[in-house]
């Protein structure tokens, strides 16, 4: 390189530094190092370095990442043997992963999550190759719908909650007409202002469906996120939006609750000073809602403080967890729902098979796990086993067979991180230049 501005060896060093801070960055380091170099000529390093060598992909690992999360994405490739990438895609449509496995020939396993368009991708690029569907992925389908039958039978915990705080209450004095009156209004105005917004969402979204809307015009003409506008778009009726809005917002004076009464019943009737040590023990709501809880038992005792009804969220938990992972507390507290509802129970006890077919990957036992969890009355867990029926040969070489897509999960999480580091405006060339060579 007879005319070359730089030797070798500064040429190196530069664009090891341009692999792994990118433009301005880049350049801020090598000017601390001594070595004159500016932001582009930083990136032109990096676009002249030629891709890495084609080699055949035995087991191919597919999963999308976002360029823009919930409007553009694109398809990583990973080989799974190795750990690293292969190839990046511009979009997750099946046509260009079908074209890219006929221009490189050779994969025997393709691991993906549960999209179609992988699939049909897959299917017709690589005819010959086994799908495997991810177990994270099926993991995570379940947990989704278990969530969703836990919230529609979550009336069952609260008439229970509600049976205990009236058992409470009838062991004092009744209080007056009043008093009644002002506690039942604090305890449901907020709950039932939610209903209320939640069955309003409801009609405004399915107006927009039965016009023909997509979910992302929903989002945009009513202004909600992505995630409450499929959640919305997707319900089969108001119930079901309903019931998740009744139970997602624990008060944050629940923890709070039992200290409050213990105190209240020793004499101290001072609401101010009782906002104050309940602050003092990291209480973060306001003064207002002690007044409002506490007025009520002005002039009386207050009833024993029954704990608050545990949320969908910890039930769900508590059921998806390894029941060996739970403490005392949580074994009871678990114990209890199910036997307050038979729906839960099921949903419990089909859920527990399911997570030893997958950990131990047992997949001969799937067919009859199907045929069991399919014949309650559990119309979410039937969702969930139509879509192991239409991705079924997947599923079940998921479920057998030892590949999974956890190394194409942490290349994602490293895409993340050069997306951030460059702010979100690399184009596509330059994206791919760094992960295929970082």
């Amino acid at each position: 390189m007879r005319y070359a501005r730089r030797t070798p060896p500064l040429a190196e060093m530069l664009t090891a530094v341009a692999l792994a801070l990118a433009g301005r960055a880049g350049a801020r380091l090598a000017c601390l190092l001594g070595l004159l170099a500016g932001r582009t000529g930083m990136l032109r390093l990096i676009m002249a370095l030629p891709d890495p060598q084609d080699r055949p992909v035995r087991v191919l690992g597919v999963d999308d990442f976002a360029f823009r999360r919930g409007h553009t994405y694109g398809t990583l490739l990973v080989n799974i043997d190795t750990g690293k990438p292969v190839d990046m895609l511009p979009d997750r449509e099946a046509g260009t992963l079908a074209a890219w496995l006929r221009a490189h020939p050779g994969t025997e396993v393709s691991c993906r999550d549960r999209a179609g368009a992988f699939a049909d991708g897959a299917r017709t690029g690589a005819p010959a190759a086994i799908q495997v569907a991810d177990r994270w992925h099926l993991w995570h389908n379940l947990a989704e719908h278990a969530e969703k039958t836990v919230a529609a039978h979550h009336q069952c915990v609260r008439e229970h909650h509600a049976a205990l705080e009236q058992a409470a209450a009838a062991a004092l004095p009744a209080p007056d007409p009043g008093q009644l009156a002002a506690r039942a209004a604090t305890a449901h105005a907020e709950s039932r202002a939610r209903v209320v917004r939640a069955r309003q969402r409801y009609e405004q979204v399915q107006a927009l469906k039965d016009a023909g809307k997509n979910v992302a015009t929903v989002v945009k003409e009513l202004r909600l996120a992505p995630g409450t506008a499929r959640r919305y778009y997707r319900a089969a009726s108001v119930d079901e939006v309903v019931a998740g809005t009744l139970t997602g917002w624990p008060s944050k004076l629940d923890d709070h609750k039992p200290y409050l009464h213990q105190r209240w019943n020793s004499g101290c009737t001072n609401i101010g000073q009782l906002h104050r040590e309940i602050a003092a023990q990291g209480y973060r709501g306001s003064y207002a809602t002690v007044y409002a809880y506490l007025r009520p038992f002005r002039g009386q005792a207050a009833p024993p403080a029954v704990p608050a009804p545990p949320t969908v969220r910890h039930i769900t938990s508590w059921i998806l967890r390894d029941p060996a992972s739970l403490d005392a507390d949580e074994q009871a507290s678990l114990t209890s729902v199910r036997a307050q509802c038979p729906h839960l129970d099921a949903l419990a006890a089909h859920v527990t098979e399911f997570a030893k077919i997958l950990t131990g990957r047992h997949g001969e036992q799937l067919d009859a796990w199907i045929a069991t969890a399919g014949a309650g009355d559990q119309p979410d867990l039937r969702s969930f086993i139509t879509g192991l029926k239409r991705d079924y040969q997947a599923v079940l070489n998921g479920l057998t067979l030892p590949y999974s897509s956890g190394k194409v999960e942490g290349n994602v999480n490293k895409i993340k991180m050069l997306k951030r580091q460059m702010y979100g405006r690399a184009r596509f060339d330059l994206l791919r230049k760094r992960v295929l060579l970082a």
